[in-house]
């Protein structure tokens, strides 16, 4: 970065880091501890729905990529478009088997980057929920500590950072943000957070939430 640059308080955007994406089963062992929320075991890489030829075929290269794994199990990966337009690869495995979907969701960033629709490739999401009520006073998320609470943990790939996104249960659009804040502090230690909340765009309607 130039002085220029600095002075205008211009910045280059980080050079995406996917293996930062393997520190998610450390993430979630302090986040059953701290707050008893444990993975869905779904997992989703959204990106800007782009035609034609080429991409179709590095679609179908990720599909077979993953799908060829012999200890898979439950649904094959999928393809889904949101209410808004934008494109989601679904992974679901077992919620025991975190590490086996965040290899999906490696393996599906790199082939579309290698594809050259990096461009297009907007977050990822992995999936959380609170099974019942724990008890426990300090993993208690906003409007009472609900049972059944979700969360998921964003990861921005033009960012190179993380963050929680809590949807609040119901039909209007909320968000339990006393809960995303607990998760900044739980996680400070094992990803690196977005330090801009600004940023801590909200994924509604994204898999596995």
């Amino acid at each position: 970065m130039g002085l220029l640059d600095i002075l205008l308080g211009r910045t280059k955007p980080v050079a995406p880091d996917l293996d930062r994406l393997f520190a998610l089963p450390s993430a979630a062992v302090a986040l059953e501890a701290a707050a008893s929320l444990t993975p869905t075991g779904t997992g989703a890489v959204c990106f800007a729905t782009v035609e034609g030829a080429a991409f179709d075929g590095v679609r179908r290269e990720v599909r077979a990529l993953l799908d060829a794994d012999a200890g898979r199990t439950g649904p094959p990966v999928g393809i889904e478009r949101d209410e808004y337009g934008y494109s989601w690869l679904v992974s679901r495995r077992d919620p025991r088997d975190l590490p086996a979907l965040v290899s999906d969701l490696h393996a599906v960033n790199s082939a579309l980057e290698g594809g050259g629709f990096g461009p297009q490739l907007l977050c990822l999401v992995v999936g959380f929920r609170r099974a019942g009520g724990s008890g426990d006073e300090g993993g208690r998320a906003g409007e009472g500590g609900r049972d059944g609470a979700r969360l998921g943990i964003v990861y921005l790939y033009k960012r190179g950072t993380f963050y929680p996104f809590a949807p609040l249960p119901g039909d209007g659009q909320r968000r339990d943000n006393a809960l995303e804040l607990r998760v900044r502090a739980v996680l400070g230690d094992e990803l690196r957070v977005e330090p801009e909340l600004s940023r801590w765009f909200p994924v509604w309607g994204a898999p596995g939430l």
